[in-house]
């Protein structure tokens, strides 16, 4: 079976040194969860390997850019550099600022017009403003331009400082959906822990689909396995979290969650498929 993984970020020794540096907004959350103690650092070309062993055709990486909130700098030219040394397998979308304004807009135009970034990444926890927030509509508008999706982190990642759940809530989206119908939005992380809302936002919206990266065992998340062989299982998409999560275990996991046949195959490669125009 192929598959596209739509979160995905290789672990690299560089990338978990980095993750695993102290005094880094994410640093309480991976000493809460032993990041450290399960981190499987190798080296780039064992990655490939693994994921084309695996049956892993393309990789979409997102990038982030919490520049102006929590002094994290665009992981942008990282992804160009894996871009450039695997372009069959990587896909690189753009993390972008809202807080940069204009700046933001020029990043994501040159980007994808000039460096071959297929999309753009926000993510509203870090910045503390709500996809709905009109600092993010000129982003959103710029999108449909260029004819890219754009992915909306959603996940609210434990113990950062200064970051509120509501800011990351998936009814944000909905009016973002409603607001630029030509606009393809991927809600990642799934809306957790707001399964209900989130399903819904996907279901009664054309142009949203969601991967449920992190969260596909959390409490509540049995909504989601339901929701996926009822109403939205053609827009779900396979996403490991990588490198947080393990990859090749979280393959595994989606072989043995109870999706009925024709929906697995759909979440772990015909829906990203499609919304990327392969």
């Amino acid at each position: 079976m192929k598959i596209i993984d739509f979160r995905f970020r290789p672990s690299t020794p560089e990338a978990v040194r980095g993750m695993l540096a102290k005094g880094g907004v994410f640093s309480p959350m991976f000493e809460l969860f032993k990041f450290a103690d399960r981190a499987k650092p190798e080296p780039l070309e064992k990655i490939v390997a693994d994921l084309e062993r695996c049956g892993v055709v393309k990789g979409v990486v997102t990038g982030r850019d919490a520049e102006t909130t929590y002094g994290l700098a665009s992981s942008n030219p990282g992804i160009l550099e894996l871009m450039a040394a695997y372009p069959d397998l990587f896909i690189g979308f753009a993390g972008l600022d809202p807080h940069k304004g204009m700046d933001a807009l020029a990043t994501l135009a040159d980007m994808v017009e000039k460096r071959g970034m297929r999309g753009a990444a926000i993510d509203p926890y870090l910045a503390r403003i709500p996809a709905s927030h009109a600092k993010y509509y000129p982003i959103y508008a710029k999108c449909c331009e260029l004819e890219v999706p754009i992915v909306i982190t959603t996940g609210p990642g434990t113990l950062v400082r200064g970051a509120v759940m509501d800011d990351a809530h998936p009814r944000h989206i909905d009016r973002v959906a409603a607001d630029f119908p030509a606009l393809k939005i991927i809600i990642s992380h799934g809306g957790y822990p707001f399964v209900s809302d989130a399903i819904m936002v996907v279901h009664r919206n054309r142009n949203v689909y969601m991967d449920l990266a992190e969260y596909e065992e959390q409490p509540f998340s049995e909504g989601y396995i339901k929701a996926a062989n009822t109403l939205i299982g053609d827009k779900i998409l396979f996403a490991s979290a990588a490198p947080f999560m393990d990859f090749q275990e979280q393959i595994a996991l989606y072989r043995r969650l109870p999706f009925e046949p024709a929906v697995r195959e759909n979440i772990m490669y015909n829906n990203a498929a499609g919304l990327l125009g392969l």
